[in-house]
């Protein structure tokens, strides 16, 4: 009797494990995947045409996404990375003299950012104010001129507007804080795109010198 007692303990225990382990893993997981789908579907952001219908509903969203940007930075004054999704989200709307007013005050936060100077000066260059950037650029390398970063983009800028003087000055005001070869380089090969041997062989022997 004990023994039959004992079989009839096994059996369901097996049957409860084979049928039904599969179905709970199957089951689960398919409401995850729904669940997690469902969830981003709610935090998904209402489609913008819907606020350009109106002009007035417009202004009402374009007050509430600030008044939320504003909100962020009292709370979260140092972080820059809120400062910059403000201050492209008002260029994305072509507010840049707004953009241009928030990357400013990012810039009393932390004028030592180096992406803050670098987004800053991308939007100037991606609407084509030249003299933005330039003195965006002009400002940064003051300030923080060890960032060969700067000092490549603005002479990149400058050749690419074909104002060879100008970018030959940036790289000498560059070359007298005495950088990382690469840079050195860099104004030789710019001398020599433009036939300039002679001044590309004195650069050469300024660096062989410093």
């Amino acid at each position: 009797m004990a023994s039959t007692a004992a079989g009839k303990q096994r059996i369901p225990k097996v049957a409860k494990v084979k049928n039904k382990a599969p179905a709970e893993v199957q089951i689960t997981a398919e409401q995850l995947l729904r669940e997690a789908k469902e969830r981003e579907l709610e935090l998904l952001p209402p489609p913008p045409k819907q606020k350009i219908t109106d002009k007035e509903e417009l202004n009402d969203y374009k007050l509430r996404k600030r008044k939320g940007f504003e909100d962020n930075i009292r709370k979260n004054r140092t972080v820059i990375s809120n400062w910059i999704k403000y201050a492209q989200w008002e260029e994305s709307l072509q507010e840049v003299q707004r953009a241009r007013s928030i990357y400013e005050r990012a810039l009393d936060v932390d004028h030592r950012n180096i992406t803050l100077w670098l987004k800053y000066a991308e939007m100037e260059m991606k609407n084509r104010q030249v003299n933005h950037s330039r003195n965006i650029w002009d400002r940064a390398i003051t300030i923080l001129p060890r960032v060969n970063q700067f000092w490549y983009k603005y002479t990149y800028m400058e050749e690419m507007l074909g104002n060879v003087a100008g970018c030959r000055q940036v790289f000498e005001r560059w070359m007298e804080w005495e950088p990382e070869e690469q840079a050195w380089h860099s104004y030789i090969n710019f001398e020599l795109r433009y036939k300039e041997v002679d001044k590309a062989r004195s650069i050469y022997e300024n660096y062989i010198l410093s």
